[in-house]
């Protein structure tokens, strides 16, 4: 147990951690091991929050860690499990900061990573102690360090291989093999011995499924180039051994009085399986979500919702199953395989956990994924609303890739409408009105009008109005019985308030997209509303939102003058905007825009390039100014790549073939540098036509990539969709230069990703 003397003798207060002095790191360690369950999750909360916020390694974290050992070596220590969990955590992420110095948040030089590994990795044998510990939870807490602390290859095989033997717990044994293949990866003396051992359990016909599967994800983690053409099929089958079909429910129950019965019941984390109430064929639930505090704005409540909810593993091989997907990478047909396997699993949760694996690929690996879609249509079921739930939320994220889904997210929504309620929409119990929503936003990203009667129901009832908001733009053949109702909200606005139940941006993007000019009266009441109250992040949207209608809002002139100059620059940049829109006097906006391009900083420099691109031929007086800017972007900040792709447009529009040279070369030079910039990029390339001749290779060499991106936060499925589709067509004008024969011979590799 922790010596309060050795603890008091250290000063904490000179030390940091995330959120100011450590001085409460004591108080922190000693709560660590009290008795009352409640105090121990509080100290452990804020010991990860602060002293290793988001993995981080300050020199305080290194002081608690002979405190930390004391707690794990004492059998009466209360929860000896979390201590050993927090010890590999601080190890872990310690062995990727030994290198050097580290930065700390603060900006302050620190060797704490470097000095917690040696600490830890001194401790190695300690984990060995721990694996061996008579409560499982302390050994499965402490397996992982038996790869990440044991530098002697030859002592951690072997520990690792008794261990698997003593092990009689599938999760043990399962985290047993994942960390001898962890080992293998940080040590590559350990690499021959763990693949022997790897190969001997995945090909032994007389061992376990599981194990056998597990052997052979992790083979393939240690060795990816070795995967060959059996190695998924081979998975299969054992997934389908490890997963036998299960017995029909005759107690399954409607979702409307299955919900009901299980309203505040369950941690939110449990499955059927642990609950042990429910046989494998019915659906996969969880606890349903709390209902959101009044105080507490509802898509925030939703956002915290979401994490808990993307965080939830259900199945067992989940995790394992996870890991084979990571090994596999690009082999998309591999991948379509197996994850088809796990949406046809007769078990509801591995049918759940696949959900989300089949967005991550879809996300990041072009192909054909018509098949996965049409199997995240099939788990569309009123027989169960947290998986539909989940299915619906993907096929949501997918854009127009989701099209083969269209009529099956149709069918549900009507026959959700009929056999649950009319306006299920607002269902009083959470789960089916959350698959229901869910359907209707899938339904509505595909511009289907199906989506209206949900949506309506939404906007009419409160009910979750924030999510209809955020997706009716997307049906303006609906505009109107839409955009009435939106134009009624926006008047309702206050602009006092700092958060509420539908935001008046929301509002405002809604009725631009929508394009009924009878919302412009409703804006420009609006523009008046947040400028009086001072709020530039309401009269703002609300400006750009009546350019949008361009000359039909020209009604709303004499409210858009007066802030053409106002102090505050968005607010300007915004007016300015729509000025040009609503009049098109180019005298009006230019002498404004050239005097905005020293001022502007960022983002509203940015849209200052941007009406100076809608400005064009009448803006030539700005082209000096904008050959500068490219010139110093392209040679002093060269990792500014959205300078780039909003000026080089500009100087396209004003000064045409003159300036395609220098605008080609920034815009590659962009693209090169960030691929999040590369849809700007090739939307102005092809408003180049034939001067784009020069990108064709990097176009080519784009469209070529089997990934979404080089940069994985680079783009959107959606977004690379349309790169994909603009770059076809820019490709299609060059017939002449694509073809093998043609004049530009060989496709030279493109700068950079």
């Amino acid at each position: 147990m922790i010596n309060d003397s050795d603890l008091d003798s250290i000063d904490w207060s000179s030390m940091g951690h995330a959120y100011g002095p450590a001085g409460d790191l004591p108080t922190w360690l000693r709560n660590m091991a009290s008795p009352d369950p409640e105090v121990r999750e509080r100290a452990f909360g804020d010991f990860y929050s602060a002293a290793h916020h988001q993995g981080d390694v300050y020199p305080c974290t290194t002081a608690s860690l002979p405190f930390l050992f004391a707690m794990a070596d004492d059998p009466a220590t209360p929860d000896r499990a979390s201590v050993v969990a927090l010890l590999v955590s601080i190890g872990g992420e310690a062995a990727e900061r030994t290198d050097g110095i580290w930065i700390g948040p603060d900006g302050t030089a620190s060797t704490a990573g470097a000095d917690s590994s040696a600490l830890i990795r001194e401790r190695g044998e300690s984990f060995v102690v721990y694996a061996s510990d008579p409560d499982a939870r302390v050994r499965g807490a402490a397996i992982a360090g038996l790869g990440l602390f044991l530098d002697d290859v030859e002592r951690a095989v072997t520990v690792l291989r008794d261990r698997l033997k003593a092990e009689t717990g599938t999760t043990e044994r399962l985290l047993v093999i994942e960390t001898m293949a962890d080992l293998a990866l940080r040590l590559p003396a350990a690499q021959a011995p763990a693949r022997e051992w790897l190969d001997t359990l995945a090909d032994d016909v007389t061992t376990d499924p599981d194990i056998r599967l597990a052997a052979l994800v992790e083979r393939a983690r240690c060795a990816p180039q070795a995967i060959g053409d059996d190695t998924v099929p081979t998975a299969i089958a054992l997934l389908r051994r490890i997963t036998p079909v299960p017995e029909p429910d005759p107690e399954a129950k409607p979702e409307a009085e299955e919900a009901g019965e299980r309203k505040g019941k369950g941690t939110g984390k449990e499955t059927g399986k642990e609950k042990g109430k429910e046989k494998a064929s019915g659906p996969c639930t969880c606890a349903v979500e709390p209902e959101p505090d009044a105080g507490v704005p509802p898509f925030v409540t939703a956002a915290f919702a979401d994490l808990d909810r993307h965080g939830r593993v259900h199945a067992p091989t989940t995790r394992l199953l996870v890991a084979f997907h990571t090994a596999l990478g690009g082999r998309v047909g591999d991948r379509t395989a197996l994850l088809a396997e796990q949406l046809r699993s007769p078990d509801p949760a591995t049918r759940y956990d696949a959900i989300g694996m089949v967005k991550s690929l879809v996300d990041r690996q072009r192909g054909d994924h018509t098949r996965l879609v049409r199997l995240l249509a099939d788990c569309l079921t009123t027989r169960d609303a947290y998986t539909t739930a989940a299915a619906a939320e993907a096929l949501g994220s997918l854009g127009g890739l989701a099209e083969p889904a269209r009529e099956a997210l149709a069918a549900y929504v009507a026959e959700h409408r009929v056999t649950h309620r009319p306006d299920a929409w607002a269902s009083p119990h959470p789960l089916p009105r959350r698959a229901h929503q869910q359907a209707v936003l899938a339904l509505a990203a595909l511009g289907d009008e199906r989506a209206l009667p949900g949506l309506l129901t939404a906007l009419d009832s409160e009910t979750d109005v924030w999510r209809a908001v955020n997706a009716v733009g997307r049906l303006p053949q609906c505009a109107a019985a839409l955009a009435p109702r939106l134009v009624s909200r926006l008047a309702e606005a206050d602009y006092t308030r700092e958060w509420s139940a539908v935001s008046p941006p929301a509002l405002m993007s809604a009725l631009a997209d929508l394009g009924d000019p009878a919302a412009v009266p409703a804006l420009a009441d609006a523009v008046r509303a947040a400028a009086r109250h001072k709020q530039t992040c309401g009269a703002a949207p609300a400006l750009r939102a009546l350019a949008s209608f361009g000359t039909r809002a020209a009604a709303a002139l004499d409210v858009v003058r007066p802030l053409a100059d106002a102090a505050d620059v968005t607010l300007r940049v915004a007016a300015i905007r729509a000025l040009w829109e609503l009049e098109r006097r180019p005298e009006n906006v230019v002498p404004r825009l050239e005097s905005l391009l020293d001022e502007a900083q960022h983002h509203d420099r940015h849209g200052v390039l941007d009406i100076l691109a809608r400005v064009g031929p009448p803006a030539a007086a700005a082209l000096p100014r904008l050959r500068r800017i490219l010139s110093d972007a392209t040679v002093r900040h060269p990792g500014d790549a959205w300078i780039l792709v909003h000026a080089a447009p500009a100087l396209w529009e004003i000064g045409g073939e003159a300036e395609a040279d220098l605008v080609v070369r920034s815009l590659l030079t962009a693209w090169a540098g960030n691929s999040a910039a590369a849809n700007k990029a090739v939307a102005c390339l092809d408003r180049m036509g034939r001067s784009a001749a020069p990108a064709v290779p990097r176009i080519q060499a784009a469209l070529a990539r089997p990934d979404r991106s080089g940069d994985p936060w680079g783009r959107s499925t959606a977004q690379d969709e349309e790169l994909q589709a603009a770059a076809r067509t820019i490709l299609a004008r060059f017939a002449d230069l694509t073809s093998p024969t043609g004049p530009t011979g060989p496709t030279p590799p493109p700068p950079g990703q």
